[in-house]
């Protein structure tokens, strides 16, 4: 009962979402353009040279569907990057980003993953804690100011919301491993705070040789907690050993296939065959390093890991304000209908693309919550410490 009463008492349902007993139903009918931004809607942003016809229809339709199936991103650096800023107005648009609400709407965005990532000079332990904190009080502060735009959210449900009630849905994460500090108790605590998903790489218990005790005690607690695992940057063992120990879907959150692109983040055949097995989610990035300087390259790996995983199992990762850099024609993030143009041009079904933009991502919210709950019933909070079980 304890665990059904906090999500009775969350933090979205306890007054952040009162509007939503006047928020639209998303049918055919009714959900548009005009329901599904507050304001206006936004104007598509300006091109930079004449289309061609081709393009310009393509355009068109992109537009049509992501106002049914907006695009959820899988990862954004916008709290590491408006940190180090001394002032910013994401409401007027800022040129020091590469993100803001006007961009988000003429991109078409309904939800998107802020990281809280650990600088690589970060100490551990509770300095790699505070920084967590601190980023995740930075996301509250700014959701908050920009309330009319944006909504913490935590899992599908919440999302959905957000996007009924005009809202872009913000979650938190993924955080850095280190920012639980070795400890059970942190990681259920920054999950009470909001974080949705972790990074297990660059910590002592997920490595080169895969999961040590205390890291497969560390997915079956965030299987309970409904926290999701991205493997991005993690070994090829420890990918192998939480497919074979989580029962929820797992992420990875910036990678392409490494059949296209040589790079130590991207997935060969062999595991993307494994996370379209598994129903996990490979979320191709919009960057030049990791899949190529053009829209082009972005749009063949997520026909390869497509063809290679499965349609339900390819997602979207913009990469924006992570100082990585962009495919040209993928500059920020009013550039997303250019890329779902480039694959209505390339012949997907609308299905498949709706499944990529928004579907797939709620698929592996879905079940991170189902498996959650059905955890709960079998065990409580883990007592395990690392020295207990890593001794």
């Amino acid at each position: 009962m304890a665990d059904l009463q906090d999500e009775l008492d969350s933090p979205a349902e306890a007054g952040e979402n009162d509007d939503r007993r006047t928020a639209p139903t998303p049918t055919d009918d009714t959900f548009t353009e005009d329901t599904w931004a507050p304001g206006p809607a936004p104007e598509p942003e300006p091109e930079p040279e004449p289309l061609e016809p081709g393009l310009r229809d393509a355009l068109e339709r992109a537009r049509d569907l992501l106002a049914a199936h907006p695009v959820a991103d899988g990862y954004s650096g916008l709290p590491s990057a408006l940190w180090e800023l001394p002032w910013y107005d994401l409401e007027l648009g800022d040129s020091g980003l590469e993100t803001d609400l006007p961009r988000l709407r003429a991109g078409r965005v309904g939800m998107q993953f802020w990281s809280l990532q650990v600088p690589d000079g970060q100490p551990e332990g509770d300095r790699a804690v505070s920084s967590a904190l601190e980023q995740l009080d930075l996301v509250r502060h700014v959701v908050g100011r920009y309330a009319n735009g944006l909504r913490v959210a935590r899992d599908a449900s919440e999302t959905t919301d957000a996007r009924n009630c005009g809202r872009i849905a913000t979650l938190i994460g993924p955080a850095s491993g280190r920012a639980i500090g070795d400890s059970l108790g942190a990681l259920r605590q920054l999950h009470t705070l909001g974080l949705s998903s972790l990074t297990l790489s660059g910590t002592s218990w997920a490595g080169e040789g895969g999961l040590t005790p205390f890291g497969e005690e560390v997915v079956r607690e965030m299987n309970r907690l409904g926290v999701l695992a991205d493997l991005s940057g993690s070994s090829p063992a420890t990918a192998r050993r939480v497919l074979a120990v989580s029962k929820a879907p797992v992420l990875w959150t910036r990678s392409g296939a490494r059949a296209l692109r040589e790079h130590p983040a991207n997935l060969d055949d062999e595991m993307l065959a494994a996370v379209g097995r598994m129903k996990g989610l490979c979320l191709v990035p919009f960057a030049a390093d990791r899949t190529g300087p053009a829209l082009g390259d972005v749009a063949d790996h997520m026909e390869h890991v497509r063809r290679v995983a499965g349609a339900d199992c390819v997602g979207i990762s913009g990469m924006y304000d992570t100082r990585s850099a962009h495919p040209g024609e993928l500059t920020d993030a009013s550039r997303y209908p250019r890329l779902v143009a480039e694959l209505l041009r390339r012949g997907w079904p609308e299905a498949d693309v709706a499944a990529l933009t928004w579907g797939n991502v709620q698929r592996v919210l879905r079940g991170a919550d189902f498996t959650a709950r059905a955890a709960r019933e079998r065990r409580g909070a883990s007592t395990a410490t690392i020295g207990r079980l890593d001794s």
